[in-house]
């Protein structure tokens, strides 16, 4: 039997205009709100991201947000 697709949790969260944008088209896409779409993300967050490139994408994301907040 199916698991029950509930959302029990609320958070309010800070995303850059880019992010949102790119959250936006992927949930459009998938078919999804956006609460089902960062749901899905981060339940499937090991078989989503690339390993590879990740610690890369990180530590450059960091760097940038660093320079945005000045």
């Amino acid at each position: 039997m199916p698991k029950r697709f509930r959302l029990t949790r609320r958070f309010n969260a800070a995303m850059t205009e880019d992010g949102y944008r790119r959250l936006r088209k992927f949930s459009q896409e998938a078919g999804l709100d956006e609460g089902e779409a960062l749901s899905f993300l981060f339940e499937n967050f090991d078989s989503v991201i690339n390993e590879d490139t990740f610690e890369h994408r990180l530590r450059i994301f960091n760097t940038d947000l660093e320079a945005r907040k000045k």
